[in-house]
């Protein structure tokens, strides 16, 4: 039992090069490198895993086994969402990243890679025109670091602790940043009302302490944030910094944070030509204005233009390099790895194949889709919507007045090979709606659940669809351009 076990995947369990290791970095034991995480996040058992297979073959059989118990969205009506989205990936981005001079996650070197750089600019160039920045970063791990790091750069800029989050952030999101900036930084949750930030609890809570104003839009229950400009004013007043948290994707349609105050906009880029992949290809982007207080608190690279000897010719490279952490290493503000620069490449395929017009016409179909699919919802009888803010692609509703649960719902309505949402909370479903959900698709998911809910006996009256519209429709603001009235024919179909 005592016996020192070498694993056979794993060449660096042998006795002797794990002491090897031990005796290079001066520990006593692997324990030490784990001294920082806490008791009760460390397993106090062995995993739960299989004895190691001594044949090659004998482990891919049961690696594939294991895999065909998967799912995939493709294979299932979804109206799955919560920060990983189901959108279409034309052929030729899945093409492009899959060629061998692309194909890693590296950002390479400017003596090797010229073209990984200039694919990179692009795709700088083309976000920043989507989001109406000057600059914008080489991707980062994901959307939850970045918006983590533009909450530190404010920090950092201002001299200030206290961040008031205005908006309903992710759980998974909220947890992350949290970890990311508590050394720094005190978050603060203000309540929203009607799915969206409470203009008046902020302005009570600004003060000469705040560092930042941290907006979610579309937020964890895709509402679109319309008082971001009247908020971004009051912040400004009070020395503090607007961050937004965004989803790029409806920008089309959309005015940017940018032009509604924002002076740190940050997110990810799943959903421009990214696939869901049982969780995502995820990377994060960070925007701001052509001004140096915020440029030089960037950690991450940016690639930019730059003139070579040979005349009328130019070529790429990193853009003030001293900032970031590969030039101070350890004297760096922040850590930047370089694992997503390939996903920033298929966003940048994707971005100049749709062009603006094609994104204009996306952000409306994630307009109007969902609101069908409200309208449907909300018909059956004691199904509400949670609130009446204007979505984008996502939105809650409440079954309890149907005699029903959210995991019922999934539980049900699974069975007849349908992903109906995510549970995030008893009665509450977060339902999403994308360009790929069509017309039938949506009137089954309501047809299902109108099953479900006729069968529970449901005798509440629900909420009038046009109540519901007269809401949404009040909260449409110059933050947003308006919406048609009706879908078309087209945008059904």
């Amino acid at each position: 039992m005592n016996q020192p076990f070498t694993h056979p995947y794993l060449p660096n369990t042998a006795p002797d090069v794990k002491q090897a290791m031990l005796d290079a970095t001066g520990a006593a034991s692997v324990a030490e490198f784990y001294a920082d995480v806490p008791d009760e996040l460390r397993l106090s058992r062995p995993l739960d895993l299989p004895a190691p297979f001594p044949a090659e073959q004998d482990l891919a059989r049961h690696v594939r086994g294991l895999l065909a118990k998967n799912r995939s969205t493709e294979d299932r009506l979804s109206f799955l969402g919560h920060g990983t989205y189901q959108h279409y990936v034309p052929a030729v981005v899945d093409e492009v990243i899959n060629r061998s001079e692309f194909l890693t996650a590296y950002a390479g070197e400017p003596y090797e890679d010229h073209g990984r750089f200039q694919a990179l600019f692009q795709y700088q160039s083309l976000m920043a025109e989507l989001l109406a920045m000057d600059v914008v970063n080489v991707p980062t791990y994901d959307g939850y670091q970045a918006t983590a790091t533009g909450l530190a750069m404010a920090g950092r800029i201002t001299g200030r602790r206290r961040v008031l989050v205005a908006s309903d952030v992710l759980p998974a999101k909220y947890s992350k940043v949290a970890d990311f900036v508590r050394v720094h930084l005190d978050l603060e949750h203000v309540p929203t009302v009607n799915g969206t930030a409470d203009a008046a609890a902020i302005a009570a809570r600004l003060g000469a302490d705040v560092a930042a104003v941290w907006f979610e839009t579309p937020s964890a229950t895709g509402a679109v944030e319309t008082a971001l400009r009247a908020i971004s004013d009051l912040a400004h007043e009070a020395g503090a910094i607007v961050v937004v948290g965004t989803d790029p994707i409806g920008y089309g349609v959309l005015t940017p944070p940018a032009e509604q105050g924002a002076d740190i906009v940050t997110g990810d880029i799943q959903s421009l030509g990214l696939h869901q992949w049982y969780g995502g290809a995820h990377g994060g982007f960070i925007a701001v204005a052509d001004d140096p207080t915020f440029i030089m608190e960037m950690p991450s690279r940016l690639f930019g233009l730059a003139t070579t000897d040979v005349p009328g010719e130019v070529g790429f490279g990193d853009v003030a390099y001293e900032r970031t952490s590969f030039a101070q290493r350890e004297e760096g503000k922040e850590w930047v790895g370089t694992a997503a620069a390939l996903w920033g490449i298929a966003a940048g395929v994707y971005l100049a194949l749709m062009g603006p017009q094609g994104m204009a016409d996306l952000g409306e179909l994630l307009l109007a889709r969902p609101r069908y699919a409200q309208q449907r919802l909300a018909a059956i009888p004691g199904v509400v919507l949670a609130d009446g803010a204007l979505h984008l692609r996502e939105f809650t509703v409440n079954v309890a007045g149907a005699g029903l649960t959210a995991e019922g719902v999934v539980e049900a309505l699974r069975r007849e090979g349908i992903e109906p949402g995510v549970v995030v909370g008893e009665h509450t479903l977060l339902v999403c709606v994308t360009e790929l959900t069509s017309q039938a698709d949506i009137d089954r998911l309501a047809a299902s659940l109108a099953g479900l809910a006729t069968a529970a006996d449901a005798s509440t009256t629900p909420v009038t669809t046009a109540t519901i519209l007269e809401e949404q429709n009040a909260l449409v603001s110059d933050a947003v351009l308006p919406l048609a009235p009706e879908l078309t024919q087209e945008q059904n179909a």
